[in-house]
């Protein structure tokens, strides 16, 4: 979960922001500890059959309307935000994509073949 994280938050240096960690929850972070809290990346967990998979949502381009009907990660006192917003331009979401999986690829020393 924490190398997920770290591929997120190392991309998100790429477009000058600073993403962390918040103590006791997981997923990737704005301005931890203050009232202008928000989440960028929600990871997730799933074991079925003795096989445990790992993904993440990173809110990249997200229309963040939505989390308005809804309280989520089950976390009511902290915003949601996405690259988006946060630079203040929309994304190529291919760009994304290839850093994000650069960083995933070394984390995880993977070879793609």
């Amino acid at each position: 979960m924490r190398l997920l994280e770290e591929a997120v938050i190392l991309t998100l240096k790429e477009y000058g922001l600073e993403g962390e960690r918040s103590g006791g929850e997981t997923g990737v972070w704005f301005d931890v500890g203050t009232s202008k809290a928000r989440k960028i990346c929600a990871l997730g967990v799933k074991t079925s059959r003795w096989v445990t998979m790992h993904g993440f949502a990173f809110n990249v381009n997200s229309d963040l309307s939505y989390f308005g009907n809804i309280i989520p990660c089950g976390i009511a006192d902290k915003q949601v935000t996405s690259l988006e917003k946060e630079i203040g331009r929309p994304v190529d979401m291919k760009d994304v994509k290839e850093k994000i999986k650069s960083y995933l690829i070394h984390l995880f020393e993977m070879e793609i073949i």
